[in-house]
């Protein structure tokens, strides 16, 4: 199965349990690793025959700044889900990153990481 990656995305939205993260907000940062068959695009040279990156790009940002979550395993799941219903991917690996979740510690950030596959949608 062929990849196509994003690295670092950033959007900053108002996820969290506490009321001082959903007043204040933050930045997260996605990564995602999009598996799907890539070969009629490589041989094609034509953007229909793959996914486009700027629309991927949208719909994770519709997600991550539009909306709101308590818990970023909910955000990561969501996009998963929605990046599986609107795309033809076979598999999705979604990996968000908080830097500054309301830790009480020393860290550099906290991550939820989701593979999930079409087959886990299927209705």
């Amino acid at each position: 199965m062929d990849k196509i990656y994003f690295k670092g995305m950033s959007f900053y939205g108002y996820h969290g349990v506490f009321a001082a993260e959903a007043e204040l907000g933050q930045r997260f940062y996605v990564d995602l690793e999009l598996s799907l068959d890539l070969s009629r695009a490589g041989e094609s040279d034509d953007l229909n025959d793959t996914v486009n990156y700027a629309d991927i790009f949208t719909c994770v940002q519709q997600l991550a700044e539009k909306e709101r979550f308590n818990l970023v395993e909910a955000l990561t799941a969501r996009i998963a889900e929605r990046l599986l219903h609107q795309f033809p991917l076979a598999e999705v690996k979604v990996k968000v990153t908080k830097p500054n979740p309301p830790i009480n510690g020393h860290y550099d950030s906290v991550a939820i990481e989701m593979v999930r596959k079409r087959e886990d949608y299927a209705r």
